[in-house]
């Protein structure tokens, strides 16, 4: 598990250095250590090395994990990063501080009737995925329909959006995608940019994200 240590510390130097490359204030940039499918076993050596914002794919993986975490842990984060059905909206309002995936009018209203049934005492705050390549099997709002959504979401929804977040097409380059959702963000007046994996994370934090997600650089390939 000090493997994992070690590797965060090497992350959290690389994100230095590219914040510096960019001329970005140090600390603009924060890390979404993704800890999908580990174990509590794996996590908490990282939770222990002072990491606090993590991020899981899956509603039922976070309901195994994260509560026990945060009984140890109470300022820990939680970012869901994967595609969330909207029968699973009740649960990923209890459980995730962040839902990166808002990406269609249906997972919305599930989302704003389950916050008005929490009667605020759980509230997340949202980002707008958006599909920059357009592919068919990715969730996201398409780039040419993000503005509506994101305006649908606050106005008609009553949504706390702060910002959009991309999974670039695997096999093209991914500047062109960060700068198409840098340019969303801004036009949109949001200031959350989550963009970057383990493999192009300084990339990313060039083209202005101020979120990166990463997780094999952390904590290994998972099996």
């Amino acid at each position: 598990m000090s493997d994992a240590v070690s590797r965060l510390a090497e992350v959290k130097d690389a994100i230095a250095k590219a914040e510096s490359g960019a001329k970005r204030p140090a600390g603009s940039v924060a890390l979404v250590a993704v800890s999908k499918t580990f174990p509590v076993e794996a996590i908490e050596p990282v939770l222990a090395a002072g990491q606090r914002v993590f991020g899981e794919n899956y509603v039922q993986d976070a309901k195994a994990k994260w509560p026990e975490l945060r009984q140890r842990y109470p300022d820990a984060v939680v970012h869901m990063i994967g595609p969330l059905q909207s029968n699973k909206a009740k649960e990923a309002v209890a459980l995730f501080d962040v839902i990166e995936t808002l990406d269609r009018p249906s997972l919305a209203r599930e989302l704003q009737k389950e916050i008005q049934k929490a009667g605020g005492t759980r509230a997340p705050r949202f980002l707008v995925q958006v599909n920059t390549g357009a592919e068919p099997q990715k969730g996201g709002v398409l780039p040419e329909e993000a503005d509506a959504f994101i305006k649908a979401c606050r106005e008609q929804y009553g949504l706390a959006v702060e910002g959009v977040m991309c999974i670039p097409p695997a096999d093209e380059p991914p500047a062109p995608h960060f700068a198409l959702l840098t340019t969303i963000a801004r036009r949109n007046g949001l200031k959350v940019i989550s963009m970057g994996m383990s493999a192009d994370y300084p990339v990313a934090i060039a083209m202005g994200a101020t979120h990166v997600r990463v997780g094999s650089a952390i904590f290994g390939s998972r099996g």
